[in-house]
């Protein structure tokens, strides 16, 4: 039975990116040993989209107001693109230490999560 998932995020200033998710973003960690963070997530879900090539992928995080994350993350000091209105969200693009970007995102559409927390509503055990 698959019990998870494991997101490896390159990146050329590994240490700065680490405090950066620690610090800023403030998801907590184990140490691995010798300072390798390994960081709790929020529930996740993975979606597979067509491309051209193999080998590409992205990580989004996801909240419930854009907005207001935005302006939590502002006045720590982080910053944030200018807001996309896509069909399936309202996105923008963090740059973290290294210079490499995240996004986070206000889904438009269904999350798993959400469906499976709605269903356990409905069916408790």
């Amino acid at each position: 039975m698959i019990s998870g998932a494991h997101i490896i995020v390159y990146s050329k200033d590994a240490d700065a990116d680490r405090a950066f998710i620690r610090d800023i973003l403030g998801f907590s960690s184990v140490d691995a040993g010798h300072g390798w963070l390994i960081f709790a997530l929020p529930p996740s879900e993975v979606a597979v989209h067509p491309a051209e090539d193999n080998g590409r992928h992205e990580l989004y995080f996801l909240c419930d107001d854009l907005k207001q994350e935005m302006t939590s993350l502002t006045n720590k000091g982080v910053k944030c693109s200018a807001v996309r209105e896509e069909r399936w969200g309202s996105i923008t693009m963090i740059k973290l230490p290294s210079g490499s970007e995240i996004g986070l995102y206000e889904p438009k559409h269904p999350t798993a999560h959400k469906s499976q927390s709605a269903m356990a509503a409905k069916n408790p055990s």
